[in-house]
This record gives C-alpha cells, sequence and structure tokens, in this order.
C-alpha cells in the first residue's frame, strides 16, 4: 500500500449554509459545489474547492462540510460535543481500497464498518482515530477521471 494525496479534510458543521458564508467571507473561498445529501451515511455533504499549489482552484485538498441529516447521523453526537462545528476527519487516497484494507487489518488498525462507496462516489472506509495519532482517518480509492471533481 502507498500513500496517495490528501483528498479532502472533512469538517462537520451544524450549518452547512453558514460554513459556506463562513468560508466565503472569512477564509475568501470561491468555489462550492451543491450540497448533496448522501442518505446511506446520514449526512448532507458540500465540497469546497482549494487551490493546487499551482494556484489552480479545484484541483487542491478539498473541504468537505458535513451536516447531519437528523439526530440519528454518525455526526450528531461528534457535534454534541463541538456544537460550533469543528475538524472531524482527514481523508488521504489510495490506488487500491481492498489492498489498503488488507494492509492496514495486517497491522491491526481498526476499521470501522465495511467499505462503502462515499461522498465521491468511490469506495471508501474509516480507520479509528485511536490507532491514527488522534485523528479520524478516511482511506478512499483514487476517484478515475474527473470523479473528484463532478460533485
Amino acid at each position: 500500500m502507498k500513500l496517495g494525496r490528501l483528498n479532502h479534510i472533512g469538517v462537520a458543521t451544524p450549518s452547512i449554509a453558514e460554513s459556506i458564508r463562513y468560508y466565503r467571507e472569512v477564509m475568501g473561498a470561491t468555489k462550492f459545489h451543491e450540497p448533496f445529501d448522501l442518505e446511506a451515511q446520514g449526512v448532507k455533504v458540500c465540497f469546497v474547492d482549494t487551490p493546487d499549489a499551482a494556484g489552480e482552484l479545484g484541483k487542491g485538498t478539498q473541504i468537505e462540510l458535513i451536516e447531519p441529516l437528523g439526530e440519528d447521523s454518525p455526526i450528531a453526537k461528534f457535534l454534541e460535543k463541538n456544537p460550533a462545528g469543528a475538524q472531524h476527519h482527514v481523508c488521504y487516497e489510495v490506488e487500491d481500497i481492498e489492498d489498503a484494507r488488507k494492509w492496514f487489518e495486517e497491522m491491526g488498525k481498526r476499521i470501522l464498518g465495511p467499505t462503502r462507496i462515499g461522498a465521491h462516489g468511490t469506495p471508501i472506509f474509516f480507520l479509528h482515530p485511536k490507532d491514527m495519532m488522534g485523528q479520524l482517518t478516511e482511506i478512499m480509492e483514487t476517484p478515475k477521471g474527473d470523479a473528484h471533481w463532478s460533485n
């Protein structure tokens, strides 16, 4: 397994609309994707594009704003502890999700749930923060073509 690029940083928020305002007015962000419901994971998602090292907007690491769809959403309890919102996870790309899962399992890392389809339409899984230097870590298969930028 070989670590790929940092795909996105997940930020839990009680309001995507308020977070968009913050990133626009405070951080100077200009490119926001249309928010959409990811019902299988109990969240609404909105990606914010950042520039890459050359300054090209939309090719850098994204910010994934995640808002709970209801009280039973996996991030609802996280927001109870962080009512203003906070960084929730980091997401790294890998070439082959099954190879990566096997790699982490062989190392004894705790994988949270089955491999499933994430917000970019590619397979993902999460690793327990206690095994990952205190960070909830998402591993995602590198999107093919322009799937990363289509949401």
